[in-house]
């Protein structure tokens, strides 16, 4: 039987930026039909050699073979979404010239990713834009597909409809992920491209961890045969990845423990009188919430909700996109007011707050200035440690401890936001989404922190596997308010809701009902004062933050009160209003971010 003849190949690859050489003699090939996952550290190069491969960037050097009249589908990770109007016009731009008016292509795909296809892109979700960016890619019917990071900013609904898409196309695929379970569900062959080479072995990510184990022992037995040091890359892969690999069995007994201690605390809760517990459980309180409510206008956000969350205890928060997973952690963290019930929150407790999205680095300042300004220590969990061992915690080598932050690639600059995070001395921990676009190794790296870590966590994330290893239980939002405990992993919790039976459908509305229905659904955009609102309450807020930092440092002045009590009065004041006001906008914009959030559906 003939074999197929790849449908395209490159062979001798090169490519260097400046001096510093990405990749040396790469050689691949596709066949259709492939479902390959391409892996690597953060900075190795995965992203621009899925743009070589689409043509978006060309090599130093290389040989290309194509067969002639070849499609190819390509989803970068940041897409341009400049000049466009609606997503509609994102997804009907992926069709070539000649098939601008098969516009039912986009049609099709609009409706089985539920795009809200009216919505202006620069207003829309990040999960909104992710699936115009999918459906851009998918709509010329490529015979290769490529896509970066896929899986960002989508919900499992989304994620599980990619995978099918994926598993039923007749095309090839390349996907770059950190979704460990994702590519396990979707590919059948494994390009690693690591130090400069890449391989390939024909056996999906399923097996990956296993074959990369084998090259990393191979590769030593081979440096010792010729009498040589271990080079350092190496030895950073065998003494780190693997022996963090190696120590997952034991960190999930202690997270099954964690899964038990936790559903004998929900017996007890609700055995017990919550207002007569013990002193010694009262102690360990971090977070009470009883008969919680929360709605934005006519959409029930939080539905008579109670929780009490013990010290130690790690919550997964999951749900669909716009179910309300940030405004939960908003309440429980006293951010937001309920609309009725109450939550009290444990003594004596100190927060740090991961949010990728929102946190900024000084691209001008060195890694090790990010971490400590001064000295060459910095306190960690009660400990001093040297910035460098610290960096390297977090896989960077010691001589990036000097270059500046703008020298990082995307992933290296989260990894660095997490080491900042996770450096504040804390005993509680919100984690608001901290998986996107980190590699397998810091994945791996950050299982294993919050494994250490003795607080509590609290976590939003997508990430199935992430989600498995981590969390002790998980929180499920359905999205009409109703929230669900789950113990146990959440891909069990997943299997249980798709083995419920499915509910009969609402009836439609009659004649007489339609025009309310559609008077209410006719806002498809913010007003121009509330989109003004939206961009600008944030700012407002970090001046008053920033005026009453100033006024405890002069408050802090043990002489003022004595010396001038006038104007301590005043200071006084002026504080508490701020507070006042601060938690105003920020009620104020988190009504419209809603608000918007709702208009995307």
């Amino acid at each position: 039987m003939a074999v197929e003849a790849p449908i395209y190949t490159i062979r001798g690859a090169r490519l260097s930026f400046g001096l510093n050489p990405l990749f040396t003699d790469v050689d691949l090939y596709i066949n259709r039909g492939d479902k390959i996952c391409l892996v690597g550290r953060n900075g190795c190069g995965k992203s621009t050699l899925l743009k070589v491969i689409a043509h978006e960037i060309e090599p130093d050097e290389a040989e290309f073979f194509v067969q002639p009249g070849l499609r190819v589908g390509y989803m970068p990770q940041e897409p341009d979404f400049s000049g466009f109007k609606t997503l509609r016009e994102v997804v009907e731009a992926g069709l070539p010239e000649a098939e601008k008016n098969q516009t039912y292509k986009a049609d099709k795909l609009i409706e089985y990713f539920a795009i809200n296809e009216a919505q202006n892109p620069q207003e829309s979700s990040g999960g909104e834009r992710r699936k115009a960016a999918l459906a851009r890619a998918l709509v010329n019917e490529p015979d290769i597909l490529l896509l970066d990071e896929p899986t960002n900013h989508l919900d499992i609904a989304a994620i599980e409809k990619l995978e099918d898409i994926i598993q039923k196309f007749t095309g090839a695929v390349i996907v770059i992920s950190h979704d460990r379970s994702f590519l396990s569900n979707i590919s059948h062959t494994t390009f690693w491209l690591d130090r400069g080479v890449l391989r390939r072995n024909n056996k999906g990510f399923a097996y990956f961890e296993e074959w990369q184990d084998q090259v990393i022992e191979q590769e030593i037995i081979e440096q010792k045969a010729l009498n040589k040091k271990i080079a350092e890359e190496t030895e950073w892969l065998h003494k780190g990845v693997t022996a963090r690999r190696k120590r997952n069995m034991g960190r999930l007994r202690r997270l099954q423990q964690l899964r038990a201690e936790r559903r004998e605390q929900i017996k007890m809760i609700g055995s017990v009188n919550m207002e007569a517990e013990t002193a010694e459980m009262r102690s360990k309180m971090v977070i009470e919430a009883k008969h919680i409510n929360k709605s934005f206008g006519e959409r029930v956000i939080v539905k008579d909700f109670s929780l009490r969350v013990i010290k130690g205890n790690k919550l997964g928060i999951v749900g669909p996109n716009g179910s309300g997973k940030t405004t939960l952690i908003k309440l429980l963290t006293k951010r937001l007011a309920p609309d009725s019930g109450f939550i009290r929150i444990g003594k004596n407790l100190q927060e740090a707050y991961f949010d990728q999205n929102r946190m900024t680095l000084d691209p001008k300042k060195t890694l090790w200035k990010t971490l400590c300004n001064e000295g060459d220590h910095l306190m960690v969990r009660g400990h001093f440690r040297h910035v460098v061992a610290y960096l390297k915690d977090f896989l960077f080598k010691p001589d990036q401890a000097q270059c500046p932050v703008s020298a990082l690639s995307g992933g290296e600059k989260n990894r660095l936001m997490l080491a900042v995070a996770l450096a504040q001395p804390s005993n509680f921990l919100v984690l608001d989404e901290p998986t996107n676009d980190l590699d397998m190794d810091t994945l791996d790296l950050l299982q294993e922190v919050l494994d250490e870590y003795d607080g509590t966590i609290l976590i939003v994330s997508h990430d199935r596997d992430f989600m498995d290893k981590v969390a002790t239980s998980v929180l499920y939002m359905k999205g009409d308010g109703t929230i669900y405990e789950h113990i146990g992993t959440y891909s069990d919790l997943l299997q249980k809701l798709k083995n419920q039976p499915q509910k009969k459908e609402v009836k439609k509305p009659t004649s007489k009902e339609e025009p309310k229905l559609r008077e209410r659904n006719k806002t498809v955009k913010l007003s121009f004062k509330e989109q003004y609102l939206l961009n600008n309450l944030p700012q407002e807020v970090e001046k008053l933050e920033a005026e009453n930092k100033a006024i405890e440092i002069a408050l802090g002045n043990p002489n003022l009160y004595t010396e001038d009590p006038k104007k301590f009065d005043e200071l006084t004041s002026k504080l508490s209003a701020n507070k006042d006001k601060i938690a105003e906008l920020e009620n104020q914009w988190l009504e419209i971010e809603m608000k918007a959030e709702e208009i995307e559906g």
